[in-house]
């Protein structure tokens, strides 16, 4: 079997703009290299001037009082929903079905927390203020993706996004946003961080999604509730001695990647609109809203990825490697975040490459 980590270490260029970030760790290291000679890189368990000067930036950011790094959002994120229902004194919370912590995360909410999980929406849509007008039960925290991963990078509109937080605000339920990829939104709201993120009391931002450090994630709301998460941290084990790589990364993404966002939605929306006159080939959502889609390829998966292994090897560029099934056997889908490595290659040559591999595939 080929090793398709290594196959795609050895490209010229990546597609995926996430894996043209991290694909080569010496590049990454040297990177690293430079900001440490001017910056000292030591913490302690998390704490000191390097770690809190990030924390700082991000709350700024956002709008918000303190943030606090944590390791993992798995964590991040149940933790901020055990506070609220807490506090609330229940332990209902709510979130749609396609929800990460629903998904991906072996029901720890439920396992660690005793919380549970109410789902509101429907699988294959974004959630409505008409889906939370139908809970007929208290709920302590309402959790909103931006975007939502698992349906495209898909937005609500601004005024459904605003009036679904006027739902909560109206019943005392607390608002958390899965914001680990929002550094992709303001450019098609039109509006700032610190504006969307104004709707949430608490807000997880993830650090290597998309900013390209090699891990980690804060949590950002008032400074009171940051002090318990950062109890909830120890509890959880959340203190690593030392988190400086991923701090130092995560400041090269804040200072490079985050300004370049608009360039990266024109990008998608372009390379959206030639891989969507491919036969057999379905993008989604068309346009897309943020730097971000899946690709729907009316193809065996196991075709697929022997496909993209044999393009990667012989014309040196990546295509991505896991394409995912889906209610459909006959349908595969792969997702494409768009970076700086996807504005490597000119559109038209992404597009055949494109072709060529449903060519091969097929």
């Amino acid at each position: 079997m080929r090793d398709a980590d290594a196959i795609a270490a050895s490209c010229r260029a990546s597609v995926p703009g996430f894996a043209g970030q991290t694909r080569d760790p010496s590049s990454v290291l040297g990177q690293l290299a430079e900001r440490v000679s001017a910056h000292a890189p030591f913490d302690r368990y998390g704490e000191g001037e390097l770690v809190e000067r990030l924390e700082r930036r991000v709350a700024e950011l956002l709008g918000k009082e303190a943030a606090l790094f944590f390791p993992t959002g798995t964590m991040a994120q149940q933790i901020a929903l055990r506070i609220w229902a807490d506090r609330a004194h229940v332990r209902t919370v709510a979130f749609h079905p396609r929800c990460h912590l629903e998904h991906h995360e072996e029901k720890g909410y439920e396992e660690l927390h005793g919380l549970r999980g109410l789902l509101v929406g429907a699988l294959g849509r974004l959630l409505t203020r008409e889906d939370l007008e139908a809970i007929a039960e208290p709920v302590a925290v309402l959790l909103l993706e931006l975007p939502q991963r698992e349906l495209g990078g898909r937005l609500p509109e601004w005024d459904e996004l605003v009036s679904q937080t006027e739902w909560a605000r109206g019943r005392d339920v607390a608002l958390h946003l899965d914001g680990a990829r929002l550094w992709l939104c303001p450019p098609y709201y039109g509006r700032g961080l610190r504006e969307i993120a104004a709707l949430f009391d608490t807000v997880y931002v993830s650090l290597y999604k998309d900013l390209g450090a090699p891990g980690g994630c804060l949590l950002a709301g008032s400074a009171h509730v940051i002090d318990e998460a950062r109890v909830w941290r120890t509890r959880h084990g959340g203190r690593v001695f030392s988190v400086w790589p991923y701090v130092l990364a995560a400041e090269r993404g804040l200072d490079e990647v985050l300004p370049r966002m608009d360039e990266y939605l024109a990008r998608a929306r372009e390379l959206a609109a030639g891989l969507a006159a491919l036969d057999d080939l379905d993008v989604v959502p068309d346009p897309p809203q943020t730097p971000f889609m899946h690709l729907y390829l009316r193809r065996d998966g196991e075709r697929l990825r022997e496909a993209a292994l044999d393009i990667a090897e012989e014309r040196g560029v990546w295509l991505g490697g896991h394409f995912a099934d889906t209610p459909m056997p006959a349908i595969h889908m792969v997702e494409l975040s768009i970076g700086a490595s996807t504005l490597e290659l000119p559109v038209a040559e992404i597009v055949a490459l494109f072709g060529e591999l449903l060519e091969r595939s097929a």
